[in-house]
């Protein structure tokens, strides 16, 4: 039997909590469902030794879980993230933020099964037919397009509109990439769907928004990121102090760090330029925090 200070867990509530956890197997979902009690527990004992109750609980939120949120409200006190820090932020994720190429697209397609080779065979026939009067008028793609193509697109010329990268199949975005804006694509392109006669009508290229821009997301992330370190910190101070029998709170493969590879205090800075929890750990199941 698990106990935290001499207060059991008992197995049917460890058998509850286990049917809520996400896990693959029912030794991973009782380790988890025993982490997320004994921590509930560690954070319920402190609220009521601060005399902090859940009188003032939000709509939907039980009495336990506005105890723990005015607890956690009330010990940590983190500071807002500095202009050095989100610069140091910003400019160590410029990949990151940058925002993904995109296309606006024309396309037809003569729809194909890809395991029916005559099928194929014959759409690609048709398709290099009409491919050869784009090339020599791309204008025509509207026209063709809405006469011919299997796509729901034909209802407006063919026009897919805005195409961000990674939203389409590779092989129908590979041939995008090197197109101009107002150029058709010279060959007939096959994908899962069939063959595809192609026109790009813009290229927006990505970039990466100026700071002033994204300022708020990174706040958001820096606080939320600095938040769990701090709860995880806090926490596992709790169960230093704590007498905890039949279970190990540090180990396992959700486990958090122990009690002396956290820092005595956390900030904005401490969470680093892309942290969000302890190295190689995943994190404690904590409350969640809003930080809008």
């Amino acid at each position: 039997m698990i106990t935290v200070d001499g207060i059991a867990i008992t197995d049917d509530l460890l058998s509850l909590e286990a049917q809520l956890q996400d896990a693959d197997d029912p030794a991973a979902a009782w380790e988890q469902a025993a982490r997320a009690l004994v921590v509930r527990e560690l954070l319920l004992a402190e609220a009521t030794r601060h005399g902090i109750t859940g009188q003032d609980a939000e709509p939907g939120e039980e009495a336990d879980e506005a105890a723990i949120r005015r607890l956690l409200e009330t010990e940590l006190k983190l500071p807002e993230p500095t202009e050095t820090e989100l610069e140091r932020w910003y400019q160590h994720n410029l990949d990151r933020l940058k925002r993904p190429d995109r296309w606006q697209v024309q396309h037809l397609l003569i729809a194909a099964n890809p395991g029916d080779e005559r099928a194929i065979g014959a759409a690609r026939e048709k398709a290099e037919t009409m491919l050869a009067e784009v090339l020599d008028d791309p204008t025509a793609l509207t026209v063709l397009a809405a006469r011919f193509s299997d796509c729901p697109s034909r209802t407006q010329g063919g026009d897919l509109g805005l195409i961000e990268r990674g939203s389409t199949v590779p092989e129908f975005e590979t041939h995008l990439a090197g197109l101009a804006a107002g150029e058709v694509c010279p060959t007939v392109v096959q994908s899962r769907f069939g063959l595809h006669i192609i026109r790009v009508l813009a290229c927006h290229k990505g970039r990466v928004p100026p700071l002033q821009a994204v300022r708020p997301r990174i706040i958001a992330f820096l606080q939320e990121t600095s938040w769990r370190q701090a709860v995880q910190g806090y926490i596992a101070s709790l169960a230093a102090r704590a007498s905890i029998k039949g279970f190990d709170l540090f180990a396992g493969e959700s486990a958090p760090a122990r009690p002396s590879a956290w820092p005595a205090g956390s900030s904005c800075t401490a969470a680093g330029a892309s942290a969000g929890h302890a190295p190689n750990r995943d994190p404690v199941i904590i409350p969640a925090r809003n930080c809008s």
